[in-house]
């Protein structure tokens, strides 16, 4: 008999009596770089499969985030003509395109009403939490922005949406934003555009994958899960690669607080029709709320 962890339901322990466990810590020899911004659309899309691919394939890589300076402001010429982009309200139409595609809502009427005018204050606070606290509360921080910007139409150029979304992390908010409007803000951030220079970045998102032989690929664009997958084999000059096993939906949720629906889709390979199904299943009523926006489904921790 036992008791399970995660589910907190005393039972049968299984069939398994005994099994081996290697507690030996891969080394990683890959280096990723993912080249990105708090603004880009398509990064906001690529969340689902960028999210697995670093679960069950995150122990070959060291994982570094670095932000690429998607729009310093706006000016009279064109910032994006590929995409008809020229001023801030042609913006709402893109973005829309990419949340309708994607299925990660966009809600882009903000980009008409009040404009994000700059993505170098949203990234420079990312840049000063990387430098006072560790990569995973800064990734954590970029992941609240987008959801702010995005699903929430919140602008997150504006110093009191940064603050409210640094406060709500556990950290000093105001003395992280102000920190990040001082000269060392930008300083750090200009590093990172010169190491997304040196990578040849060119568009986000951009995932650059190096070895130890310092050789390797540069993704660019969203792709599927595979794609990725491939890109890592190539770098390790492997045919095969295990990957760890997808975590719990109870123990990732209480990881990410929020996960959209597509996001639960693309980990667990379940289609969007048996979601509701899957979360009934995988999670107790108490320990989470289902709500809608923008025609997508989310779910939260009740925590």
């Amino acid at each position: 008999m036992m008791c399970d962890v995660e589910t907190g339901v005393c039972g049968v322990a299984g069939e398994e009596e005994m099994e081996m466990i290697d507690f030996n810590q891969r080394e990683k020899s890959i280096h990723l770089y993912y080249v990105t911004d708090p603004i880009c659309s398509h990064c906001w899309a690529i969340e689902p499969v960028l999210r697995r691919f670093v679960e069950q394939y995150g122990d070959y890589f060291n994982f570094h985030t670095v932000m690429g300076g998607l729009l310093e402001k706006w000016h009279d010429g064109p910032i994006d003509p590929a995409n008809g982009i020229f001023k801030p309200a042609d913006v709402a139409g893109h973005w829309r395109e990419v949340g309708e595609h994607s299925r990660m809502p966009i809600d882009g009427s903000l980009m008409i009403d009040n404009p994000v005018q700059s993505s170098y204050p949203p990234s420079r606070v990312f840049k000063v939490i990387q430098k006072n606290h560790h990569d995973a509360k800064a990734y954590e921080y970029l992941r609240r922005a987008r959801e702010a910007l995005f699903a929430f139409n919140q602008n997150i150029a504006e110093t009191s949406v940064l603050i409210e979304i640094v406060n709500k992390l556990g950290l000093d908010g105001e003395a992280i934003v102000n920190e990040a409007e001082l000269p060392i803000g930008q300083q750090l951030l200009n590093e990172d555009f010169n190491l997304a220079r040196s990578l040849g970045v060119r568009g986000f998102p951009s995932i650059i994958m190096i070895n130890s032989e310092n050789k390797g690929v540069k993704i660019v664009g969203g792709r599927p899960f595979e794609y990725y997958v491939d890109g890592l084999k190539q770098v390790l000059k492997t045919e095969e690669l295990p990957a760890k096993p997808q975590p719990s939906l109870s123990s990732l949720l209480e990881k990410e607080k929020l996960l959209f629906s597509k996001e639960i889709e693309v980990m667990y390979d379940i289609e969007r029709a048996d979601v509701n199904s899957f979360i009934e299943k995988e999670l107790s009523s108490d320990h989470y709320q289902a709500k809608e926006i923008l025609g997508e489904a989310y779910f939260t921790t009740t925590k």
